[in-house]
C-alpha cells in the first residue's frame, strides 16, 4: 500500500503525542484529518486550532461524514492504547477500513527518506528533539516525528525545507509493543536498555534481543550511535554498520572539562575534532551524554562542530522534560515526566545538586498496575531521595488492577522524613498545609494536569 492513495487520516487516539506528530504531517500534506481521543487536552484543543475535527465520546455517530462515506480513501490509525471493547474500533474494523497501528504508518512514510532513529528506554525524546534542532539550525531540509512538544518550536512535529529525496527524518523509536522493528534506519541511536515494559516483553533478556534485531535493521554501511554501557552487551558482534561509542568520560565521543552553575552545564565535546565550552541549554547532567549522542548524529548528517556549539546552547529543551514551571527565588517548581526508577533517581539526584540544603518536596504519581509490581523496591528507593513525598495512586494507562498492586506497596518502603498518600482529589489540599521550597511533579500519568493548580498555589501562597 501507498500513504499517498488517501485523501482522509482518522486517528483512534489522536491526543497521543505520537499519535498527533502524524496527524500534523498528514494535516501539512493537505489531507483532511480527524479523530476521538478519550479526553480534551491542550495538545487536541492545539490540533483543532490547526484543523483538525475531534470528538471525545465513543461513538459512532460522531466519526465524520468523509471517512463514513469514502472508505477506500480513509486510512485508520490506532494506538495500542485504544480498549478492546472500544466501539469506533470495532465499527472500523468490521467494515473492513484500513487500519494501520502508528508504529506501521511512522514504518511506512520513512520508508523512503534516510532516518535517523533515536531508540533507548531513557533519554530518546530528548535526544531525538536535539537532533532535530541541530539539523534545523543547520538548514538541513528535515522532519522530526518526536516524543514530547519541544519548547523551540512548541510542536512534536519539526520541519525544515523540501520535502524531497535528500530530507531526513528524525523519528523517536520506541521499544514499547516493539514498535521500532517497523523502522530502518540509516543511522541509529541506542541510549539505554535498562528493563521496561515487562508486561510486554516478559522479561529483560526479551527487551535485550528487541534491541539487538532492531540494530540489525540499521542499513548495511550506516552508523549505530551506542552507549558505552551497553555496546558490548547489544552490538558485540554487529559489523554490518560503522559503531560510535560515547559516554561521559570515555569512548570514542565524550566529555571533559565540565563545569556547572545552578545545574548548567558547560563542557568541552571529543570525538570528531574537540568542540569547546560548549554551554549546553537544558539543565540534568544526563543530558551531556544525550547531547553527545545527538552530535554525533548531527555530525554525520554533515553538520559542522560551530553549528552544533550552537544548537545545543540553543536548544530550550522538551516539555515534562526537567521543564521550569516556577523559577522564583522563594520557590521552585520543575515538571518531569520521569517514570521508571532509573529516570528518577537521575532527575532527583540533579534537583538536588542544583538546589543542595534545600528541602526538595517529590509529587509522584505511578504509571502502570504491571510497572510499579515489576519495579517497586527500585521506586521506593529513587522516591526516597525526596525531604517529603505525596505519593498519589497508580495512572492504570491500558491497564486492568493487578490484584495486591497499588501505591502503598511503594509508601511503606519509601524512607524519606516525610511521606503524604494521597490521591487525585485531596493532593491540592494536602500541598496546601506544606511548607514548599523546592518542588517536583514526576510521572507519565494525567499529573500533568496538575501543573497549572500547583503552579497557581506557588504564586498565590508565595508571591513568587
Amino acid at each position: 500500500m501507498k500513504i499517498e492513495q488517501y485523501d482522509n487520516v482518522y486517528f483512534l487516539g489522536i491526543g497521543g503525542i505520537g499519535m498527533s506528530a502524524l496527524a500534523r504531517w498528514f494535516m501539512k500534506k493537505g489531507l483532511k484529518v480527524s479523530g476521538y481521543d478519550r479526553t480534551s487536552t491542550k495538545l487536541t484543543v492545539a490540533l483543532e486550532q490547526e484543523g483538525m475535527k475531534i470528538h471525545y465520546d465513543d461513538n459512532v455517530d460522531l466519526i465524520p461524514s468523509e471517512v463514513i462515506q469514502h472508505k477506500d480513501k480513509t486510512l485508520v490509525v490506532f494506538t495500542p492504547a485504544i480498549p478492546k471493547d472500544h466501539q469506533e474500533h470495532a465499527y472500523l474494523k468490521a467494515n473492513d477500513y484500513t487500519i494501520l497501528k502508528r508504529s506501521e504508518v511512522l514504518g511506512l512514510i520513512t520508508k523512503g527518506y534516510k532516518t535517523i532513529g533515536v531508540a533507548g528506554t531513557h533519554g530518546k525524546t530528548t535526544t531525538s528533539s536535539m537532533v532535530a534542532h541541530i539539523l534545523k539550525t543547520a538548514g538541513k531540509n528535515m522532519v522530526g516525528f518526536l516524543g514530547g512538544i519541544t519548547t523551540n518550536y512548541n510542536s512534536n512535529l519539526v520541519m525544515q525545507g523540501e520535502v524531497n529525496a535528500e530530507t531526513l527524518v528524525v523519528v523517536e523509536a520506541d521499544e514499547f509493543d516493539r514498535s521500532f522493528l517497523r523502522l530502518f534506519p540509516e543511522i541509529a541511536v541506542i541510549t539505554s536498555a535498562d528493563a521496561d515494559h515487562l508486561d510486554i516483553y516478559g522479561d529483560h533478556e526479551s527487551l535485550i534481543t528487541s534491541f539487538k534485531d532492531y540494530i540489525k535493521q540499521i542499513n548495511k554501511g550506516g552508523s549505530l550511535i551506542i552507549h558505552e554501557s551497553i555496546a558490548e552487551l547489544l552490538a558485540d558482534d554487529v559489523d554490518h554498520v560503522t559503531k560510535n561509542i560515547y559516554s561521559m568520560s570515555r569512548g570514542q565521543f565524550f566529555a571533559s572539562s565540565i563545569t556547572a552553575k545552578s545545574g548548567f552545564f558547560e563542557f568541552d565535546l571529543h570525538g570528531f575534532g574537540k568542540v569547546e565550552s560548549i554551554r549546553l541549554g537544558v539543565p540534568g547532567f544526563h543530558n551531556i551524554e544525550n547531547a553527545i549522542a545527538a552530535s554525533v548524529a548531527a555530525h554525520l548528517c554533515g553538520v559542522n562542530s560551530a553549528t552544533i556549539k550552537k544548537a545545543l546552547e540553543s536548544f530550550t529543551g522538551v516539555k515534562r522534560r526537567f521543564e521550569f514551571v516556577v523559577k522564583g527565588k522563594k520557590v521552585v517548581y520543575v515538571d518531569d515526566y520521569a517514570h521508571h526508577p532509573t529516570e528518577i533517581e537521575a532527575f532527583l539526584k540533579s534537583m538536588k545538586s542544583m538546589y543542595p540544603r534545600r528541602k526538595l518536596t517529590v509529587i509522584f504519581q505511578p504509571h502502570l498496575f504491571s510497572r510499579t509490581r515489576d519495579f517497586a523496591e527500585g521506586f521506593s528507593k529513587s522516591l526516597s531521595l525526596a525531604d517529603e513525598l505525596f505519593l498519589m495512586d497508580i495512572y492504570p494507562a491500558r491497564e486492568l488492577p493487578i490484584p495486591g498492586v497499588d501505591s502503598d506497596m511503594l509508601f511503606k518502603d519509601v524512607t524519606s522524613p516525610v511521606k503524604v498518600r494521597c490521591n487525585k482529589s485531596d493532593l491540592m489540599a494536602k500541598l496546601e498545609q506544606s511548607d514548599l521550597d523546592i518542588i517536583v511533579t514526576v510521572g507519565a500519568g494525567d499529573i500533568d494536569t496538575f501543573i497549572e493548580p500547583i503552579k497557581e498555589l506557588v504564586l498565590r501562597k508565595y508571591e513568587v
